[in-house]
């Protein structure tokens, strides 16, 4: 219980209602879109719990930040039986959960539908590391070894790593669409195509200096038909006008933000899984759990969307 002595043990009203409307929501879209083999797959009818219900007890979990698989099951199981009054075998409800990762993944898409971003022509871009273990112990890592974990370089924190690097896309209000993951030592450039693939008109990526390169413009604008919009290096001979540079470094502030939410509230930073299945699950679910609390407070109307934490605490 180590990792739960932090976060509340007994019931909470708010969090209850915050159960019941994430269940809601990720029932409505789990029937409307996830396929009838998956929905009838074997032995489904005599399952204590349904996918819909091991989802959004794994959001729920990940907005409160808690890191352990087992400390947060058993809290569930002993203080909300009213929502739900029987549960599986720990083993099972894990293995079930990482089985649900396409699942998780295709929700997230879905829900950006429903979002009225869509028609949006701008998207910001950017990547945050996700190490494995400390840097200590990198060469004794064996789990993420055959999986593509490798070192790389983290310009902002200055350090060099072992595992990962997430690379994301975002509306001008901080809104994640779409993310990847790839090696440490991938560059960002790299992973733009793949990011931007399924995008079959004009658009606009505003990045950092981490996307310059006049050979990934002209590529984008030729297959793609995407403007990337990359800050220039400081030495460089010509630059953007001040006001132009400005207005870049405003919008990119709300991706950094979203990052930070991720990293802080959600604790996606945080690696404890035991393979590569469990690490890919875990951050699918992070990034639906982000997704969730932006269209809960879209329905709700609230003035501030991109505040998140108040819906669970």
């Amino acid at each position: 219980m180590l990792e739960f002595q932090l976060h509340p043990t007994t019931p909470n009203e708010n969090l209850t209602d915050f159960f019941t409307l994430v269940y809601v929501l990720i029932d409505d879209l789990y029937k409307e879109h996830v396929p009838n083999e998956i929905k009838n797959r074997r032995n489904v009818d005599t399952a204590i719990l349904t996918d819909s219900e091991i989802i959004t007890i794994s959001i729920v979990g990940e907005l409160l930040g808690v890191s352990s698989e087992k400390s947060w099951y058993n809290f569930v199981s002993r203080n909300y039986s009213n929502l739900f009054p029987q549960m599986c075998d720990r083993t099972r409800f894990n293995r079930i959960r990482r089985n649900l990762a396409s699942v998780i993944n295709e929700l997230r898409n879905r829900m950006n539908a429903y979002m009225d971003i869509t028609n949006s022509q701008y998207r910001i871009i950017d990547s945050f590391p996700l190490p494995v273990c400390k840097f200590g112990r990198a060469r004794f890592n064996k789990t993420f070894r055959g999986h593509g974990a490798d070192y790389g370089y983290c310009p902002s924190k200055k350090e060099t790593y072992y595992g990962y690097k997430v690379h994301v896309l975002c509306t001008l209000e901080g809104y994640i669409t779409d993310f990847i993951v790839t090696p440490a030592s991938v560059d960002d450039r790299a992973a733009v195509f793949e990011l931007v693939e399924h995008y079959k008109r004009p658009l606009v990526l505003i990045g950092d200096k981490g996307y310059i390169g006049d050979a990934l413009a002209s590529e984008l604008l030729e297959h793609f038909g995407i403007t990337m919009i990359a800050m220039k290096r400081n030495n460089a001979r010509t630059q953007f006008p001040k006001v132009f540079r400005q207005l870049v470094f405003k919008l990119r502030r709300r991706i950094e933000t979203s990052i930070s939410q991720l990293c802080g509230q959600l604790s996606v930073e945080t690696v404890v899984a035991k393979s590569f299945w469990g690490l890919r699950t875990r951050l699918a679910s992070k990034m639906l759990a982000f997704n969730v609390c932006w269209f809960i407070n879209h329905l709700l109307g609230v003035h501030h969307i991109a505040l998140i934490k108040q819906l669970v605490y």
